[in-house]
């Protein structure tokens, strides 16, 4: 018999996530580099700017010299952008379409999961 409680769901949901993670994508991103994709991709789903400004001063996040340094990191592991925006000193950071189809791959594990 099938097991059907909503932590089955999740650990499945855990394990259809990690066998993705070892797929030839994007580079593996650190946890706090995680912590900083998470929040750029809920304000995408939000259709809200986050500025490069905006993120510096989440102090959450570590200091603004850690953050640059992951923000740079990330840009060269292909998963972000920065954007220009109408001021010319701000810049706007943005999912790549790796970054994007890497969220519809979780999105169809979570669901894989869920179907048992």
């Amino acid at each position: 018999m099938k097991k059907n409680r909503p932590a089955d769901i999740y650990l499945r949901f855990l394990n259809l996530a990690e066998a993705l993670r070892g797929l030839p994508t994007l580079p593996a991103l650190d946890p706090l580099e995680e912590r900083i994709l998470s929040l750029v991709a809920q304000s995408n789903q939000k259709m809200e700017r986050l500025s490069v400004r905006d993120m510096m001063g989440n102090e959450q996040l570590g200091s603004p010299a850690t953050i640059h340094s992951r923000l740079k990191s990330m840009r060269t592991k292909g998963w972000i952008v920065l954007a220009d925006t109408e001021d010319a000193r701000r810049k706007q950071i943005e999912l790549t379409r790796e970054a994007l189809q890497y969220f519809d791959k979780l999105s169809r594990c979570m669901i894989k999961a869920a179907k048992g």
